[in-house]
């Protein structure tokens, strides 16, 4: 029987996506699946929806058992899902934007760079060290299929400091096209399966580094729709940057505004209205989350005719592969052994990869457009020393890899990045740990 650890499953409508959619898996329909949560409210509500749509899906028959000791749940495990926030909403997301507007930094999203994205990884690596440490113990051969933000900097850590076989999934890759299609407006001219394409790079900013419609360039029809559509509109920082370094970049525009220094301007604030930048856009998610599930709640936990429907998340497809050797490829978050070869070495990079049951085997990718690999590299720079921090305990190391950070960068001087980040790191008190 395989047995499929969920860690963070009180994430309850993510836990149904992606369990929702081992249970419709053929290879997967008898797993032990385990759920480990540290609310256990939310482990509750979880696991009876899951009984749910197990009930309900025909030939599912898999076991669903919540637990309470995190290393009972992860002992022989094959598979291990990851989606943990830690501190959650409130504290720790809300300090994350509150305390840099003191300072007069504004940020969108929080989650994957700038100071919001250093202090979550701050606070979410030793957690997913400490359980990845226990992996060693009880299921040293298990994958870890790590879903929590920031992608790139929790991965590259755990690969770095454990023997955990691990990946990053993200859902950017997936949508990048379909998206890019919609936004242009001629998501219904074409049939996607005419067209082939290629995306790599960092998590988040990955790049389309080719497209095409039977085997012809579709790019200057891309690049010549993207120019002629006016701003505002959901995606013109990323046609901003399509413009400007000449390639599709793959997660959003509010996301691609704060993870570079031309956007959100304290010296050019009409560029806030003129790109639709949405300000404190994940605080109004968060809430709107709450309030949804509030809403939902009863229709999701106490249904007891739920269904599901497949989804395109990886984590299936992967587990799947890995347990028949029936081949799918994926874009995963791996170490970069030579993948992109301008970019450094045992950094997390986004490509390509062939699954099967040799496991998630990352494909070569070769150089990026000189243009493309410096933007990913202003990235990277911040990554590298969060986790080095995160692993060292140096203090230090955080000062510089917020100094680094392209858009504190360019709207702070150097005392106040230091200063916020003191200010940063007494407000999360107990979620850090002790830094030298």
């Amino acid at each position: 029987m395989t047995k499929i650890t969920f860690i963070g499953a009180g994430s309850t409508i993510f836990a149904k996506n992606v369990l929702g959619d081992a249970m419709l898996t053929p290879s997967l329909q008898n797993a032990h699946i385990a759920l480990y949560d540290i609310d256990e409210k939310r482990l509750t509500e979880s696991e009876l929806m899951l009984k749910n749509i197990n009930k309900n899906s025909n030939e599912s028959r898999a076991e669903i058992v919540s637990y309470h000791d995190r290393k009972e749940a992860l002992s022989e495990a094959d598979f291990v899902i990851n989606a943990i926030q830690v501190g959650g909403y409130k504290p720790s997301t809300v300090i994350d934007f509150d305390i840099p507007k003191k300072y007069g930094l504004r940020q969108t999203i929080g989650d994957t760079m700038g100071i919001g994205g250093i202090f979550r990884t701050l606070r979410t690596l030793p957690v997913m060290l400490d359980f990845a440490k226990e992996m060693e113990e009880v299921c040293p051969n298990a994958w870890l299929l790590n879903y929590t933000n920031p992608m790139a900097m929790l991965t590259m850590g755990v690969l770095k400091a454990t023997s955990i076989k691990t990946v990053g999934l993200c859902h950017s890759v997936q949508v990048c096209v379909p998206e890019l299609f919609e936004y242009l407006g001629i998501a219904d001219q074409y049939d996607l399966n005419d067209f082939q394409w290629k995306i790599a790079g960092i998590n988040h900013m990955a790049f389309l580094l080719e497209i095409t419609k039977n085997g012809e360039d579709f790019y200057p029809t891309i690049r010549k729709l993207a120019a002629e559509k006016p701003n505002p509109h959901p995606d013109s920082v990323r046609f901003e940057l399509l413009k400007h370094f000449g390639y599709y970049i793959t997660e959003s525009s509010e996301h691609n505004a704060e993870y570079h220094p031309y956007f959100i301007k304290s010296k050019y604030p009409e560029l806030i209205d003129e790109l639709g930048i949405p300000l404190d856009e994940y605080l109004r998610r968060c809430e709107q989350q709450i309030n949804d599930w509030e809403a939902m709640r009863e229709d999701i936990v106490n249904n007891g005719a739920l269904t599901h429907t497949r989804s395109r998340e990886y984590a299936s497809y992967i587990m799947d592969s890995i347990m028949t050797g029936t081949p799918s490829v994926i874009a995963g978050n791996v170490l970069n052994k030579g993948l992109i070869t301008n970019l450094p070495t045992d950094v997390c990079v986004e490509v390509p990869c062939l699954v099967d049951k040799n496991g998630v085997q990352p494909t070569y990718v070769g150089e990026l457009p000189t243009q493309l690999a410096a933007l990913n590299r202003t990235n990277i720079n911040v990554q590298e020393l969060t986790v080095e921090a995160a692993l060292t305990l140096d203090k230090s190391k955080i000062y510089q890899a917020a100094y680094l950070d392209p858009h504190l960068s360019s709207e702070l001087s150097l005392t106040d990045i230091k200063n916020l980040v003191d200010d940063l790191i007494e407000a999360h008190g107990d979620y850090l740990p002790e830094y030298n």
